[in-house]
């Protein structure tokens, strides 16, 4: 039986066992508190991997014969290297793989470490929650930023958050600086920038009433997601989507469906598949290992 410690990085730190692709025990979480949104952020760098190893040692409980650690992370991740890291800053150009399996090797786990984006494993999680490991398919999650996963990996940079679905100059609330992207319409933070006045959640509410400045985002809104979604199948062909993060619950899936319906006009495009599923901290742990242990294998 495959052993695999999976790890994921968002406002803390989860991990756990994973054999034969499914949780081994609870998930483990650092900080234990869930409103401690800023403690990662504040830990240097050599911190943050002490506290990873901290939980992988932990989740791994007295297991020695691991065939891998797989860590997901927000930020652009390329042969082991954090080369883009906005929301752990201090990850930026950090050799995180080599750094975890050094010290890791210090607390008596000798196994190869794989990090990867985090909407990635998020998909690579979902591949392996309903049987689809043998398929591609795409996820979106939508929160603070927009993540894009793919599974399976394939080389390349994946920031679909930062798709171009609009050329109006006007548009400039993406954390990159981007001008038309994605996420800066959708994303949570972008959300909070143009409606200074208004959280997002009452942006949504004030569109139901009809407010005809909060409808026009709320169609502009799902425009973007089905612009981007559009390109993807464009690009890399139809198959199953999948749609998670917090703000999902803003989502109305019949208007997207009629956005992108408009946008895919050619058949062999259109047997896609949209579905709405939950952000959970187990199916991150399992994809990241999923990633971790099919590296391994190659």
């Amino acid at each position: 039986m495959a052993k695999t410690i999976g790890v994921t990085l968002s406002e803390r730190i989860s991990a756990g066992l994973v054999v034969d692709h499914k949780l081994s025990g609870p998930v483990r979480y650092f900080p234990d508190n869930h409103e401690d949104e800023d403690a990662l952020v504040e830990l240097h760098t050599d911190a943050l991997a002490e506290a990873i190893c901290k939980q992988v040692v932990q989740a791994a409980d007295g297991a020695k014969d691991l065939t891998a650690v797989g860590v997901a992370l927000p930020g652009l991740v390329k042969n082991g290297v954090v080369e883009e890291s906005p929301n752990l800053p201090q990850l930026k150009g950090a050799r995180i793989e080599e750094l975890l399996a050094a010290q890791l090797r210090i607390q008596g786990i000798d196994a190869p470490v794989t990090a990867v984006n985090d909407a990635d494993g998020m998909a690579a999680g979902l591949a392996s929650a309903h049987g689809k490991l043998d398929s591609m398919i795409r996820v979106w999650t939508l929160g603070v930023g927009i993540g894009y996963g793919r599974y399976p990996f394939a080389p390349g940079v994946w920031e679909g958050g930062h798709t171009v679905v609009t050329l109006d100059e006007k548009e400039r609330f993406c954390g990159c600086g981007g001008r038309g992207h994605m996420e800066g319409i959708m994303g949570h933070r972008a959300m909070r920038l143009r409606f200074l006045d208004m959280e997002p959640e009452e942006v949504f509410e004030a569109a139901k009433a009809g407010d005809a400045r909060c409808l026009e985002f709320k169609r502009l809104w799902h425009k973007a997601l089905a612009a981007a979604t559009a390109t993807t199948i464009h690009m890399a062909g139809p198959g199953k989507i999948f749609l998670s993060g917090f703000n999902v619950r803003f989502l109305e899936l019949p208007l997207l469906k009629d956005y992108l319906q408009q946008m895919v006009k050619m058949s062999p495009l259109q047997s896609y598949s949209l579905e709405i599923v939950e952000d959970s901290a187990e199916v991150r742990v399992i994809g990241a290992a999923v990633s971790a242990e099919q590296a391994a294998a190659r």
